[in-house]
C-alpha cells in the first residue's frame, strides 16, 4: 500500500512528523526541568550540582538531537519550542 508521502504528494508536516514532534517537546521540557534542578541542588554541596548539571547537559544534546531530526525532515523545531512566560 502507498500513501501519500510515497507518491511525492505534500503533506503537512504536523501530522506526518506527530511523534518526533511530541517527542521534541518532551525532551525540551525535560531539559528545562533538568536545568531548574541545577538551581535546586545549588544549596546542596558542589557534588549535587556537578550531577545536576551534567543529566541536564545530557537532557539538552538530546533535545538538541531531536531538533536536528527535525530540520532534516524540513520542520523547523523552534515552532514547537515553549515560549518563556512574560
Amino acid at each position: 500500500m502507498s500513501t501519500p508521502i510515497d507518491k511525492g504528494v505534500a503533506v503537512n508536516p504536523t501530522l506526518a512528523h506527530a511523534e518526533l514532534i511530541a517527542t521534541f517537546k518532551r525532551a525540551e521540557a525535560d531539559a528545562a526541568h533538568k536545568f531548574g534542578l541545577i538551581q535546586a541542588a545549588a544549596h546542596k554541596g558542589p557534588k549535587a550540582i556537578q550531577a545536576a548539571t551534567e543529566t541536564a547537559v545530557k537532557a539538552a544534546k538530546r533535545r538538541d538531537s531531536y531538533a536536528k531530526k527535525l530540520e532534516a525532515l524540513g520542520v523547523n523545531p523552534r515552532d514547537f519550542m515553549a515560549q518563556p512566560a512574560a
